[in-house]
């Protein structure tokens, strides 16, 4: 499992458009994708501005076959519903999930 770890920084008051219009845009079409998993959107609990997105993929060369005309044409959607200058990435990662632990049995 992949995680594609992505930080903005979002004009604080258009924060709840940015979360709207990616869940709208990037995600409808991302989910689509063969090893698409799962996404989670993180609202930094002390900066207004900080919106970071985790995306879960199954394999690395699933999330990699994307091509990036595909990605750049879903970009400049999502860029004219947002507004030019309104955010920016400031951070990109990809990490291998090697872990994980979840809810344990009640003995």
């Amino acid at each position: 499992m992949y995680v594609e770890y992505l930080r903005f920084r979002v004009e604080p008051l258009l924060r709840e458009q940015f979360v709207q219009q990616d869940k709208e845009i990037w995600t409808a079409a991302l989910s689509l994708k063969p090893g698409f998993h799962k996404k989670e959107v993180w609202l930094g609990a002390e900066d207004p501005s900080e919106v970071v997105t985790a995306l879960w993929w199954l394999t690395l060369e699933e999330w990699k076959s994307i091509p990036a005309d595909e990605l750049a044409e879903i970009e400049a959607r999502f860029s004219t519903a947002m507004g030019q200058g309104t955010y920016e990435m400031v951070d990109a990662r990809a990490y291998r999930l090697v872990a994980s632990t979840g809810p344990q049995p009640i003995s």
